[in-house]
């Protein structure tokens, strides 16, 4: 297993696990637009890609009220937590629209 930068970058075998993405950092809150999960509330935990098959996901935690579960879900429906307007989801997810800060 290698680590670069701290634990932002962990690689094992084919899967290389980033606690930074698209401008989102681990503890971030995001919104999953799916319908069983509008209502729950997420925080990002990492971006995981498996280099042998190109496959990616993105590994989040919270749920209901009162759960904490690990889920990980694609990365086109993961948005911003501002992303939410009543019961609409409004804007580009992460993976659309990367909200990377200005330099």
């Amino acid at each position: 297993m290698a680590k670069s930068r701290g634990k932002e970058i962990e690689r094992r075998g084919n899967l290389l696990r980033q606690a930074r993405w698209a401008g989102l950092s681990a503890g971030d809150q995001v919104i999953i637009n799916l319908e069983k999960e509008r209502r729950a509330h997420y925080v990002f935990v990492a971006h995981v890609e498996n280099m042998a098959t190109g496959e990616s996901w993105v590994e989040v935690r919270g749920g209901r009220k009162g759960e904490q579960k690990d889920r990980s879900f694609r990365p086109d429906v993961i948005f911003p937590a501002t992303a939410r307007r009543g019961s609409k989801i409004v804007g580009p997810s992460f993976a659309e629209a990367p909200q990377l800060p200005l330099r």
